[in-house]
């Protein structure tokens, strides 16, 4: 019985690792399926709504579609600019770096910290990491055909909305699909709701990020703004992440502590007000992931997919969550995915 179960291990674990180089060599095709559905589960509220308004559907679904590809290919227009502008200037803010360096010497006294300090931003070649950065934007052709193969699976994803529930209907008994149909139109609300109340928390800190900087005459405020709202959607270290790299920015820039430190105190209040007021007021019951499965599922997408798979990572894990809370036998299951 003990080998049974040793092999019956060994077999899921060889499964699980054929399954991800499978995933991992249809990238390609995934990861703009994967988007097409995160970005169908946005966007199926509006749809509903303009149907329930006798909006004919084709006429609602061709509309939503043109509007999302507009909203994508523009943000992907500015980000990709702003980020190869960005990548450009770096090797010119070498005299930055070092007015950030004698800075640091004049604010702290403990010789040990200023050392290290020193000799990591002494070490860090601000011109490779341009060139770095440069090659990681990748070709903007490359954008624009995976938008238009999300667009495409976005129209089979939405067309097809809706015809589930009659398919369980005729596939089960009657008590049966009214159980099953329940279970998936909670999962089917709760992912909605779930990933709406995200995007605009994000979008809000996004846009606050992107104001304050402007406002603080720092250069690339749309930028930090688009990759503040990407990288939140990884609870708690994507807002840490975010911040930081706004206030290690204007240091940067402004070669002092001081209007950074007030940056940084900003935009940590912005983000513990939008957490506090606006998400948990419009998401209820939040839902909350163990910071160690957060960080696997990170690595995990980053080697599966790189950077997109860093992004499309947590919000997935959100979802699988939210599934395993609507099926009565997987509750323990979800219970152990929380903090």
């Amino acid at each position: 019985m003990c080998r049974d179960k040793i092999i019956g291990i060994e077999i899921g674990l060889i499964a699980l690792f054929a399954v991800g180089v499978a995933f991992k060599l249809a990238r390609a095709v995934l990861v703009p399926f994967a988007m097409a559905l995160l970005l169908a589960y946005a966007v199926s509220p509006v749809l509903d709504h303009l149907v329930k308004k006798k909006v004919p559907k084709s006429l609602a679904l061709t509309v939503i579609l043109i509007l999302t590809f507009v909203v994508l290919y523009l943000v992907g227009s500015v980000f990709y600019s702003s980020g190869k502008s960005f990548a450009l200037q770096l090797p010119a803010y070498n005299e930055v770096v070092d007015s950030f360096i004698e800075s640091v010497d004049e604010l702290f006294h403990s010789e040990r910290i200023k050392t290290d300090m020193i000799n990591f931003f002494t070490a860090f070649n601000i011109e490779r990491a341009g060139k770095v950065l440069l090659s990681a934007l990748g070709p903007f052709v490359s954008f624009v055909s995976e938008l238009f193969l999300v667009i495409i699976f976005m129209i089979f994803i939405l067309a097809g909305r809706g015809r589930l529930a009659g398919k369980i209907e005729r596939a089960f008994a009657p008590g049966r699909a009214a159980a099953i149909g329940g279970a998936l139109s909670r999962i089917d609300r709760d992912i909605q709701k779930y990933l709406a109340v995200k995007t605009l928390t994000n979008l809000v800190l996004g846009l606050v990020t992107a104001v304050v900087m402007a406002l603080f005459g720092l250069p690339f405020a749309v930028l930090f703004g688009i990759l503040t709202f990407l990288v939140n959607y990884i609870p708690t270290l994507g807002t840490l992440l975010g911040v930081a790299a706004t206030a290690l920015f204007a240091a940067f820039m402004f070669g002092s502590v001081g209007r950074p430190l007030l940056i940084l105190l900003i935009l940590t209040v912005v983000s513990f007000l939008i957490d506090r007021l606006l998400r948990r007021k419009l998401m209820g019951d939040v839902i909350e992931l163990s910071p160690l499965l957060v960080l696997f599922a990170l690595f995990f997408g980053a080697w599966l997919w790189g950077i997109p798979g860093m992004i499309l990572a947590v919000p997935f894990l959100a979802m699988v969550k939210i599934v395993l809370a609507n099926v009565p036998g997987l509750v323990p299951i979800e219970k152990m995915m929380g903090k």
